[in-house]
């Protein structure tokens, strides 16, 4: 998939959604732990802009993307940047919104239709897997490019 979306800004898009509860907690806001950020309603917009943001500063963190291998050397388009970053925020949103009684995903409507849909063990035990295939992968990617330049070189 990294030929097609935005690796660093679909990883950032899935952390970002995050950050309203950061800081409920940090600042002790009375303010609910999963507000507005975790509906789709905002969640999308936000991952659309949180894409163009980073299609905007590609050309300054380019270096740092290549140095760990989190782009390909095609250079992608805006389009992969702002669909890696809304299909972050709204994974998010997905996989939280069984999790948490107070996150309302469809917004305006303030029910949680999906909540004990699928038990939490069931939830965490996908990203563990889904986590653990991507740091084989990256290991797999990294290993790979060395043998590579070590090829190159003889």
């Amino acid at each position: 998939m990294r030929k097609y979306l935005h690796a660093p800004t679909f990883i950032l898009a899935n952390i970002i959604v995050d950050i309203e509860p950061f800081l409920v907690i940090f600042y002790g806001l009375r303010y609910p732990l999963h507000g507005y950020l975790h509906t789709f309603l905002l969640a999308i917009p936000m991952g659309l802009a949180f894409g163009y943001v980073m299609f905007l500063l590609e050309r300054f963190l380019h270096p740092l993307y290549k140095i760990f291998l989190l782009e390909t050397a095609k250079s992608l388009k805006l389009k992969s940047f702002v669909v890696a970053g809304m299909l972050g925020t709204g994974l998010h949103v997905i996989l939280d919104t069984p999790l948490y009684s107070d996150i309302k995903p469809f917004y305006p409507i303030t029910v949680n239709p999906i909540y004990s849909l699928a038990a939490t063990l069931e939830i965490y035990s996908l990203c563990v897997w889904i986590g653990s295939f991507g740091i084989i992968y990256y290991i797999g990617l990294l290993a790979f490019t060395i043998y590579r330049k070590t090829i190159k070189r003889k």
